[in-house]
């Protein structure tokens, strides 16, 4: 088995298995088995989901972090919030929230959420029109 090695800066928070961590000092830590966790900037607050995207993140990640026996509907909610926003999206942006739901499964929520991260920085890093 192989373990990952983070390191955390103090005052950077993680969630570990549906735990918010916040480490008072700079922490090295080693993961020895498999855990569901996010750190820095992974981590989006209820109020930092101001647009479509970010609240489509906002769901994958409660369904990512969320324990064994919540974790099926939270996936379900956050396939039905990517669902209602692809409808709601401009024709042009409709393959990439399809591409999004695709990565929906319990086996694939991990690669749901850098894909909205990638889309998200890719949104708002795009010139805004007039």
């Amino acid at each position: 088995m192989s373990s990952l090695v983070l390191e955390l800066k103090q005052g950077e928070s993680m969630i570990l298995n549906g735990a918010v961590i916040r480490f008072k000092t700079r922490t090295r830590l080693e993961l020895n088995s498999h855990a569901r966790f996010l750190f820095g900037k992974q981590i989006m607050s209820a109020e930092d989901a101001t647009s479509p995207l970010r609240q489509a993140y906002f769901a994958l990640q409660q369904a990512y972090i969320s324990d064994e026996e919540e974790r099926p509907e939270a996936l379900q909610r956050a396939r039905d919030n990517i669902r209602r926003l692809m409808g709601e999206a401009p024709e042009a942006q409709r393959e990439d929230w399809s591409a999004l739901l695709r990565l929906t499964s319990e086996e694939t929520v991990l690669d749901a959420l850098k894909r909205a991260r990638q889309m998200i920085r890719a949104a708002e890093s795009a010139p805004q029109g007039n």
